[in-house]
């Protein structure tokens, strides 16, 4: 037998390692295979976790990324998906879009049903105005009577909402130039008193947003500017007067006329509001900014002035100018409202549909009234869009014009949102009588006219336009 050449393997053994290394060829296959079907599903669960957690993050007002390599293998083994969450910065993308849809729609869209986001939009300017209220002094013992309660750094604090992300930089005074048959305590029969003030948001809220808070009336002069009724021209832009243009008389005396002799303002509360503005618009110019204004019944008045004559005059510069107006009353006429929608105020009105308030003045000569003889500068007219609301209680009347009960409706206002239509309950207008005395009897007798005759004559202007 012929001895086998060296190093030459035999046909069997070659055989047998073709074979085992075919075997190993083939699970390694089915590994990889495996592998890779592993890897797609691993991808698939990652994507669908990916959306998963984008949906959640969007109902939680929080962005949530996912690192852009997820599984990083260590060895033979494939890690768990790594997970970032940052907080997104205050207000959301939801409300900055919404303000974009505000800003161009004029809120007819938004109102009918009442979109959420708006609704509490309406409920934190609201909270604004209602500050006012809280930081007034009353005290007649106070040195501050009739005033702020507080200084601006402290105001918001003082009424509780430290965090409300704005900061007070200025406060405004108004004096209307009527004459009481007694004198105030410094001799005069005239006084600034404090109406409201100008805050900034802080640099986190999505834009610089400069808010103008007003309150009502609560001094006795104020309600006599109130019952000035008779329409003047404004004329605040005395290169383009537009006599056509034309408000109530008491307004328009409230926010130009000055005094002189108090410590606290200085100028008309129009001249403080225009240099204010004025001022932060320069401050920010480099930032997106809004002009958002907001009172309440007589103080939703002045706000719509403010806005008005900031556009009139171009001093936004651009910037959009909005006006919150709860329980308020018609300001001017046909050509006033006209104007402002030519200039792009955009002005929402919340209104009880049983708050007397807000049908003054022009209850008969109003936006709704037809002259046979042609035109309508001689009738007031509401301007902007309105949220109807519906309250009132038998045991307590005057609730109907109550700042603090429309932001509590607000508040629980139903889901669907759809603004509440009813029909008008005139009884509670004659209940305006009791809120002027209960108002004016709190104010001491040398600030102010006797309830008795406030009251007398605002029942008797009630008969009069037979409300």
């Amino acid at each position: 037998m012929t001895p086998r050449a060296r190093g030459r393997p035999s046909t069997s053994s070659s055989a047998s390692e073709s074979s085992a290394r075919v075997d190993v060829l083939e699970q390694e296959n089915a590994d990889l295979k495996t592998r890779l079907s592993n890897l797609e599903a691993d991808f698939r669960a990652e994507r669908q976790s990916r959306l998963d957690l984008e949906k959640i993050g969007r109902d939680m007002n929080i962005d949530i990324y996912m690192t852009p390599s997820s599984y990083i293998q260590t060895s033979t083994q494939w890690a768990v998906p790594r997970i970032s969450v940052q907080h997104a910065p205050a207000p959301v993308p939801a409300k900055a879009n919404m303000r974009k849809e505000m800003e161009e729609d004029n809120w007819e869209a938004l109102v009918a049903p009442l979109h959420p986001v708006l609704r509490d939009e309406i409920v934190r300017y609201g909270e604004l105005v209602a500050a006012c209220y809280k930081a007034f002094d009353l005290d007649p013992s106070s040195d501050r009577y009739l005033n702020c309660k507080y200084g601006k750094k402290n105001m918001l604090r003082g009424v509780g909402m430290q965090d409300a992300g704005y900061e007070v930089t200025k406060y405004v005074y108004a004096t209307p130039d009527i004459s009481l048959p007694i004198p105030t305590q410094n001799g005069s029969t005239c006084c600034s008193r404090w109406i409201g003030y100008v805050a900034v948001s802080s640099s986190d809220v999505g834009r610089r947003d400069i808010v103008v808070s007003f309150r009502g009336t609560v001094t006795s002069t104020e309600w006599i500017a109130n019952l000035m009724s008779s329409l003047e021209a404004a004329r605040f832009d005395p290169h383009d007067p537009r006599p056509d243009v034309k408000v109530a008389s008491g307004f328009l005396n409230l926010y130009t006329s000055g005094d002189s002799s108090t410590k606290f303002g200085s100028g008309s509360c129009r001249e403080q509001l225009l240099a204010e503005v004025s001022r932060l618009l320069h401050k920010y110019k480099g930032e997106e900014v809004s002009i958002t204004l907001a009172g309440h019944s007589m103080g939703s008045a002045l706000a719509l002035l403010l806005g008005y004559d900031i556009a009139e005059l171009g001093l936004n510069r651009g910037a959009p100018v909005m006006v919150y107006s709860y329980g308020g009353p018609r300001v001017g006429n046909a050509g006033f409202k006209q104007r402002c929608e030519e200039l792009g105020v955009k002005v929402l009105r919340v209104a009880n549909v049983n708050d007397p308030v807000t049908k003054l003045p022009g209850v008969i000569f109003n936006e709704n009234f037809r002259n046979p003889m042609g035109g309508s500068l001689s009738s007031y007219a509401h301007v902007g869009v309105e949220l109807a609301l519906d309250f009132f209680k038998v045991q307590d009347p005057v609730c109907v014009h109550d700042l603090d009960a429309y932001i509590r409706l607000l508040k629980c206002h139903p889901k669907n949102g759809a603004a509440v239509q009813a029909k008008r309950n005139r009884d509670a207008a004659g209940d305006i009588a009791r809120k002027a005395r209960e108002l004016l009897s709190s104010v001491q007798v040398a600030e102010a006219w006797t309830w008795q005759d406030a009251a007398m004559q605002l029942g008797n202007w009630m008969q009069l336009i037979n409300i």
